[in-house]
């Protein structure tokens, strides 16, 4: 492993105090995202971590993130029968319901060589493309024209839809 690699990281995340852990699972109770206990970890104690090292700082902790609860209205449509059936039985998963479902994304049952975890994506402009986060934690996107550039809004409804589907895969 390279000298300051996520070995390092994956130290400094052990090497917090107890108050600083104690910390962490106050925020997580209050109902922060990981993202939010990223930024805050990095913000009060200078402690950067990508986002899989957070999830293992989660996970090492044993708290759990809270997830947005779904309106009631569209909780009523989704137990209606023939209302399409089962939104998950093809293994796509729908974007966050308050984003106005642009973007749905599918893990892959095999994952993509050298990533911890990968997919596919449909953008709200109907471009499939595939993603993985590699085992330092980096984002990739593979559209299929290298020149493809998916819009900010579709970026962050896809963050919200494959932070969701991690953490109900427990990853």
């Amino acid at each position: 492993m390279p000298p300051g690699g996520i070995g390092k990281t994956r130290e400094k995340t052990m090497q917090l105090t107890q108050e600083q852990k104690q910390t962490v699972t106050t925020w997580v109770a209050e109902g922060a995202k990981l993202s939010e206990v990223q930024q805050r970890l990095a913000d009060e104690f200078g402690v950067r971590l990508t986002y899989m090292e957070a999830r293992f700082l989660i996970d090492d902790l044993q708290l759990i993130l809270a997830e947005k609860e779904k309106p009631k209205a569209e909780e009523a449509d989704a137990a209606q029968p023939g209302a399409g059936g089962d939104p998950l039985s093809d293994g796509a998963l729908p974007a966050d319901p308050l984003a106005g479902g642009k973007v749905s994304i599918s893990l892959d049952k095999i994952v993509r060589p050298g990533a911890l975890v990968s997919g596919k994506v449909t953008f709200s402009d109907g471009v499939n493309a595939e993603w993985y986060l590699d085992q330092m934690g980096r984002f990739g996107l593979v559209p299929p024209n290298p020149a493809y550039r998916p819009s900010p809004e579709d970026m962050a409804d896809f963050k919200i839809a494959l932070e969701q589907e991690l953490a109900r895969q427990g990853l």
